[in-house]
């Protein structure tokens, strides 16, 4: 990974570093309630404060627009993060820039951590205002940034601060880029692509990037159906797109033209009532009734993507195949998730997939772990997956 400088390339004794994280997390009447982002932190945070830093740790949460919120204060971070780092301890500054968060800073002590209040307290931070990078820069000698999943926002804290600090990626970040250019750039090939969920308009960039880019591109979900509606077939009561048939043929034509296969759903399951463990049947996509709604691809579709799938080295994954909340409806995406695990586990396909409802299912399907990397960043895998560079990753840029 040439173009960036990671954790390798300092010499932290003795320095402050800010480190940008993403502690957005989940948080109930004060308590945080999955310390699953604080704990992935720790590696970046725990190596830094044992190399001799004083580690300012710096995060936005929620949406306070700007002004202080005591529902949206990160004190309540303060004790996981203890709990993730035994024998650290951590200060909590009530300010992220200004007097008080400059006095938090110059008392700890070095391999001590100091928690910045939220930074979304002080609208500067949005607008990546120089005054408010100025005073977040002041506070540090060093910048790293360790929020891939905050990376496509042109927020001062991202891009403003490594503009004025020698700035590095952090292990979390380093693991993504790398994941990521290894599955897009630098590819294994063949190359397969599943994007899945419910609107194709939600992922035009997507589809439009990948075509060019990926071998095979697998269609499922409800984008699905605006394809198949384009293609002449009956969707009954389907969740549809049927004003973009003529975009979806733009992108099937697109395709064909850059040697990109397209697998669309050869059978689906469908129901007339949209609720769990409703009746239903399976049908090819020409015999969807009148009254029917589809809900996930059904037993051949799930075969003939393991058969594609076996034949391909690098493997991306945005959006589940179907309804997978209701169950027996993700039957779908489990079969191709199972699928590409099993591929996975024998050293056959680099599996990369990321955003939060193929977070939530490839966990409900019991193969987080087995593939090569998972995302969680949302908004920033999506918009690497169109293509576009990260303000924030080309910040880093060395």
């Amino acid at each position: 990974m040439p173009a960036f400088k990671t954790l390798d390339d300092i010499d932290a004794r003795g320095k402050r570093v800010l480190v940008r994280v993403d502690f957005n997390v989940p948080m109930a009447a004060g308590e945080v309630t999955d310390a699953t982002r604080i704990e992935r932190a720790a590696e970046t945070l725990e190596e830094l404060a044992a190399a001799g830093a004083v580690v300012v740790v710096a995060s936005h949460f929620g949406r306070p627009k700007g002004k202080v919120e005591s529902s949206m204060s990160l004190r309540p971070i303060v004790a996981p993060l203890e709990r993730a780092l035994p024998g650290r301890k951590v200060h909590f500054a009530d300010d992220c820039i200004g007097a008080v968060a400059d006095a938090a800073v110059a008392k700890a002590a070095h391999g001590d951590l100091v928690l910045l209040e939220n930074l979304r307290f002080h609208a500067g931070e949005e607008k990546d205002d120089p005054a408010f990078a100025d005073g977040l820069a002041k506070l540090a000698d060093l910048y790293v940034n360790d929020a891939f999943s905050c990376s496509h926002r042109a927020h001062a804290s991202i891009t403003g601060v490594a503009s004025r600090l020698p700035t590095y990626v952090g292990r979390l970040m380093q693991a993504e880029l790398e994941a990521l250019q290894a599955a897009l750039e630098v590819p294994e090939r063949p190359v397969a692509a599943v994007i899945g969920g419910a609107k194709v308009s939600s992922k035009l960039d997507v589809l439009g990037n990948l075509v060019a880019k990926v071998d095979l591109l697998i269609i499922g979900g409800g984008m699905a159906n605006t394809f198949l509606h384009a293609q002449g077939k009956p969707v009954g009561k389907s969740l549809c797109e049927k004003d973009l048939a003529d975009t979806a043929r733009a992108i099937l034509a697109d395709a064909e033209a850059k040697g990109c296969r397209i697998l669309l759903p050869e059978d689906a399951v469908v129901v007339t009532t949209f609720e769990a463990q409703a009746d239903n049947r399976v049908v090819a996509p020409e015999e969807v009734a009148a009254d029917e709604m589809i809900v996930d691809v059904g037993p051949a579709t799930v075969k003939a993507v393991e058969t594609a799938l076996a034949g391909c080295k690098t493997l991306l994954w945005n959006g589940p195949m179907g309804a997978f909340e209701l169950d027996p409806f993700d039957a779908g995406t489990t079969g191709v998730a199972l699928a590409a695990a099993d591929l996975t586990d024998a050293g056959k396909l680099k599996t990369v997939a990321g955003g939060g409802d193929t977070v939530a299912a490839l966990a409900k399907a019991g193969v987080l772990e087995r593939f090569s990397y998972v995302s969680t960043a949302g908004g920033a895998f999506l918009e690497w997956l169109e293509g576009k560079e990260l303000p924030g990753v080309a910040a880093l840029r060395a």
